[in-house]
């Protein structure tokens, strides 16, 4: 496979890393974001160039001058993964405080339509190109405690469906479940349980190969691995 120019939202920790490190050792630039300085800067130091890793928040308006710059410095991309995503504290939805509802919503939902608008367009241009938004098997099905959670993941599996049709030939949006991973998302729900599942490194060299393979003819698609 051509080497790909691929952006990687929420690639401080978790799945986003380890998709990083994935991409990147199999030849591919990588263009990551994630919340954290520190760990953007040690992604960046251990991959070196031609990768670029920055602290942005996709739920903010920095998305648009960090998709500008790096579209000018390397293109448009060939795949945009939006892994970024919180979970909400275990709860009853009445007892979940406003703001955190909010944080969700604006991470996991707003922050993948922002991605996207700010990618897209340079995509579309080119001809070609597959958005990928990470979905979640709760966003498929319903479970006590995570309502919120349900509920972003449920908007993004109607975003993605709707993008699609509204796409070019050539391109492709996909919503993409992982799977049960062992990460510290999965710990605040389910605790010491969360280690009898595969490790976000595991899991990457299964999902890597996974992605690399979608292209247009997966566009609408809501998979799962």
């Amino acid at each position: 496979m051509a080497s790909e120019t691929i952006v990687v939202t929420g690639a401080s920790r978790g799945l986003g890393r380890a998709m990083a490190r994935g991409f990147a050792a199999r030849g591919h630039t990588v263009l990551g974001c994630g919340r954290s300085a520190d760990d953007m800067r040690g992604l960046a130091s251990e991959l070196g160039a031609p990768h670029d890793f920055r602290p942005v928040d996709v739920a903010t308006d920095a998305v648009d001058g960090w998709a500008g710059d790096l579209i000018d410095r390397h293109g448009a991309p060939d795949r945009v993964i939006n892994n970024a995503a919180l979970i909400n504290r275990v709860a009853d939805l009445w007892k979940v405080p406003p703001e955190e509802f909010a944080r969700l919503l604006a991470v996991n939902v707003e922050g993948v339509y922002r991605v996207t608008r700010a990618f897209l367009p340079a995509m579309i241009e080119r001809g070609r190109g597959v958005i990928v938004n990470f979905s979640s098997g709760w966003g498929r099905s319903t479970g006590p405690g995570v309502a919120p959670y349900c509920a972003t993941k449920f908007a993004v599996e109607g975003l993605t469906g709707a993008l699609a049709q509204e796409l070019p030939p050539g391109l492709a949006a996909i919503a993409f479940s992982p799977g049960v991973i062992h990460t510290d998302m999965l710990r605040t729900v389910w605790g010491d349980g969360a280690g009898a599942h595969p490790t976000a490194d595991e899991w990457a060299k299964r999902s890597v190969p996974f992605l690399l393979e979608l292209g247009a003819k997966d566009n609408g698609g809501s998979l799962s691995l």
